[in-house]
């Protein structure tokens, strides 16, 4: 009997994956389509109340920056953390591990909220596209539908060009964030003289990703910043 029983638990198990796939994938749909009406129900309220989605673009991409440059200045104090760890000479290693291990912490949280922030960035650029795009149509003026239309075409370029370099200086974090990782994660059960000593190598390696990374938020905070400024014109 108990056989029996197990038996037809694993076959309605093994039939229900195709349907509890669909299910998900249905409820993924809703849940994306739900997402997408509340945005537009926020940004309806927010034009409403004179803060139109132009504002709210210029809005996120400065607190972006931001988040870039503050990015930027946490995973050179994560580096430096480690520098100091590895030329430690006698000891202090406790004292100096869980002031890298807080660095690393803190550099994670800032390459999430990086990457919320280029999300909500590219969100509200793919509404105003869209809408844009949308009231072409409307015009009954042919030329003005044209510089119109030039207009969303020069402007779609700009911001290809800063979303390219968001997503570089993006890319350029992770690198840096598993070395990061991987050498507190060593260090946690190897904390002594000659396990911090062995790691002289992975600073050099660590040295230049920190220094690209660096090079990659400054040029996006320096085209993002000429985006904006041509925005405000």
């Amino acid at each position: 009997m108990m056989c029996f029983c197990y038996h037809r638990q694993i076959t309605l198990t093994t039939g229900s994956k195709i349907a509890m796939k669909i299910v998900f994938t249905i409820c993924l749909a809703l849940t994306l389509s739900a997402c997408g009406t509340v945005q537009k129900i926020q940004y309806s309220a927010l034009e409403k109340a004179g803060i139109h989605k132009r504002d709210i673009l210029v809005d996120r991409i400065e607190k972006t920056s931001k988040t870039q440059e503050e990015t930027k200045k946490q995973f050179q104090s994560a580096y430096e953390e480690l520098v100091s760890l590895v030329n430690i000479d006698g000891g202090g290693l406790e004292k100096k591990y869980k002031r890298m291990v807080k660095a690393v912490n803190a550099s994670e949280e800032q390459a999430q909220e990086l990457d919320d922030r280029i999300k909500s960035v590219n969100e509200v650029a793919g509404a105003i596209f869209e809408e844009w795009q949308q009231e072409l149509k409307e015009y009954q003026s042919a030329s003005l539908r044209r510089t119109s239309e030039a207009n969303l075409n020069s402007t779609k370029q700009r911001y290809a060009v800063i979303y390219s370099k968001m997503q570089t200086s993006q890319q350029r974090v992770e690198p840096v964030l598993k070395v990061l990782q991987d050498n507190t994660l060593y260090l946690k059960h190897n904390l002594n003289a000659r396990a911090v000593n062995s790691l002289s190598t992975e600073v050099l390696v660590i040295e230049d990703k920190v220094a690209i990374l660096i090079q990659q938020m400054e040029a996006s905070i320096n085209e993002s910043k000429n985006f904006i400024d041509a925005m405000k014109k």
